[in-house]
């Protein structure tokens, strides 16, 4: 038997958690066993912790969680072995199978990565989805030929889980960052992240007519959308790209074409739920390499399964700062 946190629909309809004892033969299919360590809390969560599932949620009783990371329990595949630390990220985990609000989880090991050198397991779910995209994010950037020195990289939403694990990595790697915040208060943790400046958010977020404005902004880190990456495209330098990571601001976007057209600027979606394999490994290997401890642990809020339906609805409202790590054995 294991503690979980387990989501019931009701009569009328709507679901809600509790923490539970259930057994191993409750686990979904798959290869390979893990005793989680620990997970996190992203926006996803937020959703599927809520009364209706977010939309995400297909079947009831569900275990929440789409990030975990943890020890190898048992394993019928030759890549893992017990005793091997490994991650979880994305696949619709937590979403449409059981996830990692939990003490052990089951999955295929086509889904695992073997956690990299350098990171224990509470620093992988302390990066998580959010962390994760935001590598990728910078990757992408990087790929399509940002260098240090070219001028400031913007992060919208800096003070969010891929906002701040973005603005770290970038700092670190010697980028000039901008960071973008509706939260006047959390400026001064955006700077001690390495933000040399603060943004605020009204100053992106209203539409304008005017279709280019003056060239700003070498990259950008978008996890916005809507309006505020609208008027931020009209913004970026000559041939600069923007990763696009999410859409706390709407999926709209009251865009033209005529900064890609005059100004060859690139929008670079990024998706990190089915991403393959092999650059999964490589985005593990460079947070390992690029993503400052320091500031990572600066970001950490800790939790237990027990403070997750607040913090689900808290992340939902914008009111969780940084990356919160739950620590599923306490």
């Amino acid at each position: 038997m294991f503690k979980a946190l387990v989501m019931e629909q009701g009569d009328d309809g709507l679901a809600s958690a509790s923490i539970k004892e259930i057994g191993e033969d409750a686990l979904p299919e798959g290869n390979v066993t893990v005793a989680v360590e620990y997970s996190t809390v992203n926006y996803k969560d937020g959703l599927c912790l809520s009364a209706k599932g977010g939309g995400l949620v297909r079947n009831y009783p569900h275990v929440p969680g789409i990030d975990y990371a943890g020890t190898v329990e048992a394993s019928d595949d030759d890549r893992y072995k017990p005793g091997d630390k490994v991650v979880l990220t994305g696949w619709r985990v937590g979403e449409v199978t059981w996830g990692g609000y939990a003490q052990k989880a089951r999955i295929d090991a086509d889904k695992l990565v073997p956690l990299p050198e350098g990171l224990t397991t509470r620093q992988a779910m302390a990066v998580g989805t959010a962390g994760f995209t935001s590598m990728l994010a910078v990757m992408a950037l990087e790929d399509h030929g940002l260098k240090p020195g070219q001028g400031p990289v913007l992060v919208t939403g800096a003070a969010g889980g891929v906002g701040s694990v973005a603005t770290a990595i970038l700092a670190g790697l010697g980028y000039e960052v901008a960071g973008v915040t509706g939260r006047p208060d959390q400026a001064d943790y955006i700077k001690s992240l390495g933000a040399t400046t603060i943004v605020a958010r009204e100053d992106l977020n209203e539409t304008t007519k005017r279709p280019l404005e003056a060239e700003t902004w070498a990259g950008c880190v978008d996890a916005v959308g809507g309006d505020m990456l609208a008027r931020v495209l009209g913004q970026m330098k000559y041939g600069a790209s923007v990763s696009a990571v999410g859409l706390a601001g709407g999926a709209g976007l009251p865009a033209t074409v005529i900064p890609f057209l005059l100004r060859g600027v690139n929008l670079l979606g990024i998706d990190s739920v089915m991403q393959p394999y092999d650059n999964r490994v490589r985005a593990w290997q460079r947070i390992a390499k690029d993503l400052p401890m320091d500031k990572l642990e600066a970001m950490i809020t800790p939790a237990t399964l027990e403070d997750l339906p607040g913090l689900g609805a808290d992340i939902l409202k914008g009111g969780v700062k940084g990356r919160v790590v739950v620590d599923v054995n306490a």
